[in-house]
């Protein structure tokens, strides 16, 4: 005669938690979606701020990041970063600066990452690919500093959203011509002109310039805002 089988005690046994269930993680990041874009849709007028979590208050770039988002948010932009340090903390705290809305989104880690003191509304997400859709989908213009990986992660993906029109045409601004100018010469070089990879106009889907003051002439004059096709 067969033992009779022990009761299944559900979050005793790992493999039988529903918590960890695919079923469960699916409806977890349907939560987090349904709360992301309601969060967002709050904020008009948005330009996101992209780059490195590593400068501090001394570095040029973030000196920079600092004054074009005091500009921005004078001219009513609500400014909207990751949450982080580095870049991230430059654009929230110009925003606050000038009394503007100041916006983070950020991740919540193992080892909690630490939201800058500039934010001023918040938003924290579980996974990283949710989190990134807000960001990709919460402006109506994005400004990149020079950065690391994540940095250039965001600026593909969104030349790549732009291109393949899931995403109507909205100004993607690279600041600083000493970190972009290479890899702007070696798309235009060998993906474009080499490779043939690309096409010309795909060329146009973001501006590179060198200035707070030239990224700012290029967003004022903006109207567009973001269109979901």
């Amino acid at each position: 005669m067969p033992k009779p089988q022990k009761p299944v005690v559900y979050g005793q046994n790992h493999e039988l938690d529903f918590r960890r269930d695919f079923s469960w993680r699916i409806f977890r990041i349907m939560a987090e979606f349904v709360e992301g874009f309601q969060f967002i849709a709050d904020y008009k007028k948005t330009a996101s701020f992209f780059g490195s979590a590593r400068f501090r208050q001394s570095n040029h770039h973030y000196r920079e990041a600092r004054a074009l988002a005091k500009l921005l948010a004078r001219d009513g932009f609500t400014i909207v970063t990751g949450g982080g340090p580095g870049i991230m903390e430059a654009a929230n705290r110009g925003a606050v600066d000038v009394g503007g809305v100041s916006v983070g989104l950020n991740i919540e880690l193992p080892r909690e990452q630490r939201t800058n003191p500039y934010v001023r509304h918040a938003k924290a997400f579980h996974y990283f690919f949710t989190r990134k859709v807000m960001l990709d989908f919460a402006a109506e213009a994005y400004v990149f500093f020079p950065g690391g990986f994540g940095t250039l992660d965001e600026f593909f993906e969104l030349v790549t959203l732009v291109q393949t029109r899931k995403i109507a045409p909205v100004p993607i601004i690279l600041v600083g011509k000493d970190f972009w100018g290479t890899l702007t010469s070696w798309i235009h070089d060998h993906v474009y002109r080499q490779h043939h990879a690309i096409e010309k106009n795909d060329l146009k889907i973001f501006r590179l310039v060198d200035s707070v003051d030239e990224a700012y002439k290029v967003l004022k004059a903006m109207r567009t805002p973001i269109e979901v096709i």
